[in-house]
């Protein structure tokens, strides 16, 4: 992670936002749609809803209007009322500091509820994302597809106070070097990657990969 933090320096999250709401709104957004198209919406939209009092009381197809080119905006658009409605209705239109709490509401899953503690409440989160899993596996320092287990594998090795440090960098690494076709050639930590010791061996040493099961399961 030393290593990695040389290649992306200040590593932290590319949405925008000066307030726990905001940034729960914004990451709500961001599923299936780039940052920086998210980071295009949302001034008019903070603009227009500037609290969660405000958003709960959202009429939803103008506020589709709004969302829409973050796709999935329906979708998007209920779990933004639901979230903002039970903000209000149960924490009084404060943004709650528990991971508990976070994902009792709408829209909200474990990764959000990271993001939103990690980066605006000042509590230690390390939010998995597909570019986290892809990342941590391919190096070896997770063994699993699931996001919470990678989570649990991650905290347990890091200091909570690097936790969402280490989701950013790895975050930015997944983006930018380690893709799905990845870069390999501009990896810092290249030397200690196991999918980089796999793809540079020697064919003949490779272990067979597993045959698929053929017939009815």
């Amino acid at each position: 992670m030393k290593r990695l933090a040389t290649q992306h320096p200040n590593a932290d999250t590319e949405l925008h936002f000066t307030n726990a709401y905001e940034l729960l709104v914004a990451t709500i957004l961001s599923a299936q749609c780039t940052d920086a198209r998210v980071n295009q919406v949302t001034p008019s939209l903070f603009a227009r809803y500037p609290d969660a009092s405000a958003l709960a009381r959202a009429n939803t197809e103008e506020l589709e209007r709004q969302i829409q080119s973050t796709g999935f905006f329906r979708a998007k658009s209920r779990s933004l009322i639901g979230m903002a409605t039970e903000v209000v209705e149960t924490h009084g239109g404060e943004i709650p500091r528990e991971m508990a709490a976070l994902v009792e509401l709408p829209g909200v899953g474990r990764k959000t509820a990271n993001v939103v503690l990690g980066h605006a409440l000042g509590v230690p989160g390390l939010p998995v994302d597909r570019h986290v899993l892809r990342v941590a596996n391919r190096l070896g320092i997770a063994k699993s597809e699931d996001p919470e287990v990678v989570e649990s594998q991650l905290c347990a090795v890091m200091p909570p106070a690097e936790w969402t440090v280490t989701s950013d960098t790895l975050i930015l690494h997944g983006r930018r070097i380690c893709k799905p076709r990845p870069l390999c050639d501009r990896c810092v930590v290249r030397t200690d990657c196991l999918f980089y010791a796999h793809i540079t061996r020697p064919a003949s040493t490779r272990p067979p990969r597993p045959k698929k099961a053929r017939g009815r399961a």
